[in-house]
């Protein structure tokens, strides 16, 4: 009888243990689901049979972490230096940098918690702060197809850079990435090696472009702050404060760290030697950002070398905004599809609306810029035209002109290509906004407008030839000699030149010199070159008879028995036909001669 309940007693307890272990493994499992939770609700149900099938062999996913962490070479790429690998790595890595714009096999074998320079100008490294007086920041890093040791670095360097009182939350929206380590590889690294209540994973289930994963990690964030990063970025130490300090501030402030390059061959962390050396954000008549010097009324104005400095426009990737004021403010234009456009939007709309768009120089950020877009777009459509499009018809009032002249195809049936925007005009109207005219002439006042402030503009031609000056087609973002090619029957962007008030022969920002080591030649070309740089040899002169004249060589711009397609070139002054020029507008009469 004894031993019967002996026997009992012992099955009841193995079978009480049994319970227990079950209940454990479902509160892991349960665990493992709420670790990918968004607002602290459970995983939408599409989620949740992939999840289970995700967890079931745990096994398989801690050997592959033991084998990714195991490739990992100790010292490789340590504060920033460049980093290679070598025989047969080496090509394999070369064909992967061609294929994806960047070494992805090369950054599987740098440290996720590498260490980086601190580039900061010594200044920055006297400024102390108390950061539990600083609001809270939500980190929002959006990633689709993403390499996933480039994607864990920027999370680890966010986590290891950003003292815990100011870090809300770091933010993860993936844009319904296809890629196999993005999926369930990426959940358990994040489970075994981040604080999950810090790191949330929000999976979208089909792909919606930045904006609008942007959007989705925005209204998931509890900080007083929003900091946007894109995915393949490293901060540098002490990133984050700046940043929030000059929020705190003045909280209608959209703020920006410098941009430093990270090379997305060797992962060499880029910076000037110069701390206080660089640029800030402006625009093409096109419609596209580019990188400026810092304007000359910023300079003289600066009380301090470290001190913000105004932006008419930012890069879009990586930017810090109070919450309350992101909203207020419009967020983003959510009919903008996929990418483009939406930095140049929001730039003008914080500058228009009263807000400011601001550089500090103590936040320094890394950012791989690859050369070209490894995916594609859904259906290939042209998104920045269009997002672009939407911008110019909400904000930029009659200089929308510019923009029509290089895209055309959008002065027509407007709603049916770039949809409705009767929201963000009403929101222009709601907010008080002021006009472009105005963001021109008190924010970007040296931006050069084509059609204004010009002696003339339009096509040059020569006046017996159907024949006239052209870009060719060539690469603006460097020197290049300056061409002819037929009239078109319209004024197309390669032909559109302007004569300035200064006498400068340009295009936009890129205006015409003479090469003057061909001088003594017969024929010397032509270069197009930045404005900013040459000085006095930018200058040309307009003479009643239509010769255009360089003023520092006294040479004539010359088209004598060229064809389209060939580089134009200048002589002695002479009365051939070549030698005279006539532009399609100017500026006494505004009308065609």
């Amino acid at each position: 009888m004894i031993i019967g309940r002996r026997k009992f007693i012992v099955k009841a307890t193995i079978c009480g243990i049994y319970v227990i272990a079950l209940l454990l493994i479902a509160k892991r499992v349960m665990r493992i689901s709420d670790n990918f939770s968004w607002n602290n609700q459970s995983l939408p149900s599409q989620y949740s049979k992939t999840n289970t099938l995700r967890y079931t062999n745990l096994e398989r996913y801690s050997s592959w972490l033991e084998e990714y962490e195991a490739q990992i070479i100790p010292g490789l790429g340590e504060n920033g230096r460049p980093a290679n690998l070598y025989g047969k790595e080496k090509l394999e890595a070369q064909k992967v940098l061609e294929e994806k714009a960047l070494n992805i096999l090369l950054s599987d074998r740098i440290s996720l918690s590498r260490s980086l320079p601190d580039v900061r100008d010594p200044l920055c490294r006297n400024i102390t702060v108390g950061v539990t007086s600083l609001p809270t920041a939500s980190v929002i890093i959006i990633f689709y197809n993403e390499p996933l040791s480039v994607v864990l670095r920027t999370i680890t360097s966010v986590l290891n850079n950003s003292p815990k009182e100011i870090l809300q939350e770091v933010i993860l929206v993936d844009d319904a990435s296809d890629e196999d380590d993005l999926q369930g590889k990426l959940e358990f690294y994040l489970m075994k090696r981040f604080d999950t209540e810090r790191v949330k994973l929000i999976r979208l289930p089909e792909r919606r472009g930045l904006i609008r994963a942007r959007l989705k990690g925005a209204k998931a964030a509890s900080g007083e702050v929003l900091v946007f990063l894109d995915a393949h970025c490293e901060v540098i130490v002490q990133w984050l404060e700046p940043l929030l300090m000059r929020i705190q501030k003045k909280t209608d402030a959209v703020v920006m760290p410098i941009i430093d390059n990270i090379s997305e061959e060797t992962l060499e962390y880029y910076h000037d030697n110069r701390p206080e050396f660089f640029q800030v954000g402006g625009f093409t008549w096109s419609g596209d950002f580019t990188w400026i010097d810092i304007q000359e009324k910023e300079i003289v104005g600066r009380k301090s070398k470290i001190a913000p400095v105004r932006s008419p426009t930012m890069a879009g990737g990586l930017f810090a905004i109070n919450r309350s004021y992101f909203w207020k403010i419009g967020s983003y234009d959510e009919k903008m599809d996929g990418w483009g456009g939406e930095n140049l939007e929001m730039s003008f709309r914080i500058w228009q609306c009263g807000g400011s768009l601001e550089v500090t120089p103590c936040s320094r950020v890394g950012h791989i810029f690859r050369n070209f877009h490894p995916y594609k777009f859904p259906n290939d459509k042209d998104t920045h035209g269009i997002n672009t499009a939407r911008l110019v018809y909400v904000w930029m009032d009659e200089y929308k002109r510019l923009f029509l002249l290089h895209r055309d195809e959008f002065k027509d049936d407007i709603e049916e290509k770039i949809g409705d925007i009767t929201d963000r005009v009403e929101l222009r109207k709601k907010l008080g906004c002021k006009g472009f005219r105005w963001y021109l002439e008190n924010i970007y006042p040296e931006k050069f407008v084509p059609d204004e402030n010009v002696i003339a503009y339009g096509k040059v031609k020569m006046k017996e030839r159907n024949i006239c000056l052209d870009n060719l087609q060539r690469d603006e973002d460097k020197p290049y000699d300056l061409g002819v090619y037929g009239c078109h029957s319209r004024l197309y962007p390669s032909q559109l030149f302007s004569l300035s008030n200064a006498g400068e022969l340009r295009r936009d920002e890129i205006c015409a010199v003479v090469n003057l080591e061909d001088v003594m030649s017969r024929r010397a070309k032509v270069k197009m070159i930045d404005c900013r740089e040459r000085g006095d040899e930018k200058e040309w002169i307009l003479t009643d008879s239509g010769n255009l004249v360089h003023a520092s060589t006294g040479l004539c711009l010359d088209g004598t028995g060229l064809t389209p397609k060939t580089d134009v070139y200048v002589a002695p002054c002479s009365n051939v036909l070549g030698q005279f020029w006539q532009f399609e507008f100017y500026s006494d009469s505004v009308t065609p001669r």
